[in-house]
């Protein structure tokens, strides 16, 4: 089932009277004004960020012309309600002092009520992209679904779902710093690349700290990386490095600089180089 399809099947979006004389005609459900302070949120919903300023939109439009889109809730005890989808909405309705809402209400489990929640937050633009993250690996976690279930469910491209993941093992910090929107998913995706969190901080760091653009932080990043590249050992020196490993019987590093070249030796205690020194004397 497609995200688009899947969607339409629980909440036809063309007007309420659309829900309510065809999409409900079958399960004979009608939409009801539910009171706005009875409704309670969905402690599973994947979109942990609902600022005003990204739902103005909203707001503007619901103040204009009702709420169009019936919340679909389920029933719990003591007489409230609990969002599956809809929580914009409902929380556009508050700031409007709306004292109902249009609603749906089914009985749903669980898994069921996730499921919703999770298509009809997971596609949305202003969703960023840390929430996208973590709910995949939900759908991961609590679905049993593999990344390739996952991308033909939300009709994703199998990269899209993967490169989404992989902002999951950064250091929390960079974490942080793309959920509050000071760098974006492209800066992130950069900081990837990188193959330690130190590395990956220290980058975040100058990424604030100079301002850097996507494509200004991709330049840096593989220039820093060409220049690691200049500094490796040619063939030859690897070739001794290797051979005078063997020879000795143990971890040897050699590092060159422009005027002269260093031989490290590795030793844990006194004992093993007085065995590395007895071992060149006998040599020569």
């Amino acid at each position: 089932m497609s995200l688009g399809r899947g969607l339409e099947s629980l909440i036809p979006v063309s007007s309420i009277k659309k829900v309510s004389d065809q999409g409900l005609s079958q399960t004979k459900e009608e939409v009801c004004d539910v009171l706005v302070n009875q409704i309670e949120a969905n402690p599973d919903q994947p979109r942990k960020s609902f600022q005003r300023t990204n739902m103005e939109e909203l707001i503007n439009s619901i103040q204009a012309h009702g709420i169009i889109q019936p919340l679909i809730l389920s029933k719990k005890e003591g007489g409230k309600y609990e969002i599956i989808a809809g929580e914009r909405r409902w929380r556009s309705a508050k700031i409007l002092n709306l004292k109902t809402v249009p609603a749906l209400i089914r009985p749903i489990d669980y898994n069921k009520k996730l499921e919703i929640s999770l298509i009809e937050n997971i596609q949305r633009k202003d969703l960023n992209a840390m929430e996208k993250a973590k709910a995949y690996q939900r759908l991961m976690d609590e679905f049993n679904l593999t990344q390739e279930k996952i991308s033909e469910r939300l009709g994703l491209a199998r990269a899209t779902v993967a490169n989404a993941l992989r902002l999951l093992r950064l250091p929390q910090i960079i974490q942080e710093a793309i959920e509050q929107e000071k760098i974006s998913e492209g800066h992130a995706k950069i900081l990837c690349s990188f193959d330690s969190a130190e590395k990956q901080k220290a980058f975040l760091k100058r990424i604030l700290g100079l301002g850097l653009t996507v494509r200004e932080t991709d330049q840096m990043a593989k220039a820093k990386k060409f220049k690691k590249k200049k500094i490796m050992l040619n063939p030859e020196l690897e070739e001794r490095e290797k051979k005078l490993s063997q020879f000795l019987g143990t971890k040897v590093k050699i590092k060159k600089s422009q005027s002269k070249i260093k031989v490290l030796i590795e030793v844990y205690k006194l004992e093993d180089l007085d065995i590395i020194i007895k071992k060149i004397k006998a040599d020569n």
